[in-house]
């Protein structure tokens, strides 16, 4: 709110201006006018001055924003896990924990090392990893259709959205023994449950995506000759592309619970049914490790898919 220049509200030598709000000092006003040349000659009581501008703002330093480019602190993360490493080294070295309980990373790294040369690791992870790509692909798919369609479409809304908000809190291992009932022991029942796990994190993001854009940009575009199709692929599905990634993310992670989830249900390969069978057989070691290549996976796919989202929008910073 503007003050009028040298109001009482203004700061004295009592008082502190309100912050972030714009404030005029009479002297300012004057010195301004001065140096423009519209007030020569002196400025005392009952002397004119020459006209003077009607206020003068002088705004406060704005705060620095928190995505300013500054010193990262990405190494911390580095030396608390190289940290927790060496102090579990050493707990097992100093034999403070059983290797039974807590086998020494180093035992875990040779462990990796005699399962890649058996065979046995890359076996286990090709299973698991078919079985992840082809749940993704169906999920992601009918996720993006639907959100879409949801997020388009009034009569969509009406008929799938209910539904969705119906299923979505529903544990999907909770419905394995029935897909495994419907689909058999094969693969299509792990498969299907890993896409009905990627489903829902795809299809709801990508409905908040699709609802979040501008209607100015949808105004922009038809007045300037855009038919639906094109206010869809050019305006719509770019503007919900960060929130869809988002979606993405997500089920990826939900893929990684449930392929474990279904492969020590009913499966004789993959890395879920490697860690339960060395869990069964008290090989601490090898479940261990199975743990470990998991939680690789999971970050390599969460690198991937940053980097496929950089590429593709080069213009939002994920």
């Amino acid at each position: 709110m503007n003050l009028p220049v040298g109001q009482a509200g203004e700061t004295g030598r009592n008082g502190t201006p309100a912050a972030n709000r714009p404030f005029r000092l009479e002297s300012t006003a004057r010195a301004a006018a001065h140096e423009a040349g519209l007030g020569a000659g002196p400025a005392r009581r009952g002397e004119a001055a020459g006209p003077l501008p009607r206020e003068v703002e002088v705004l406060p330093e704005p705060l620095p924003a928190l995505d300013e480019p500054g010193p990262g602190y990405g190494w911390l993360g580095a030396v608390v896990i190289v940290g927790l490493l060496a102090f579990w080294e050493l707990v097992a070295r100093l034999g403070w924990v059983a290797p039974l309980y807590l086998p020494a990373p180093t035992a875990i790294a040779q462990e990796l090392v005699r399962m890649a040369a058996s065979g046995t690791l890359g076996a286990s992870l090709t299973a698991s990893l078919s079985r992840i790509l082809w749940g993704l692909l169906l999920g992601a798919a009918a996720g993006l259709a639907v959100g879409m369609a949801v997020g388009l479409s009034r009569v969509a809304e009406g008929a799938l959205d209910p539904l969705i908000s119906l299923l979505y809190p529903i544990p999907k291992i909770a419905v394995l023994p029935l897909f495994v009932l419907w689909l058999g022991i094969g693969e299509a029942s792990k498969v299907a449950i890993i896409a009905t796990g990627v489903f829902f994190p795809v299809a709801i993001n990508t409905i908040a995506g699709v609802r979040q854009t501008s209607p100015l940009l949808i105004r922009a575009a038809l007045s300037l000759g855009a038919n639906r199709r094109q206010v869809v692929t050019k305006v719509v599905l770019p503007s919900a592309l960060p929130v869809i990634f988002s979606g993405l993310r997500l089920g990826t992670g939900m893929a990684l619970l449930l392929v474990v989830s279904a492969e020590m249900v009913a499966a004789t390969t993959g890395l879920g049914f490697l860690i339960l069978n060395a869990g069964d057989l008290m090989l601490t070691t090898r479940l261990m490790a199975g743990i470990v290549v998991l939680s690789a996976l999971g970050i390599l796919s969460t690198w991937l898919l940053r980097q496929l989202e950089r590429w593709l929008l080069p213009w939002h910073e994920p």
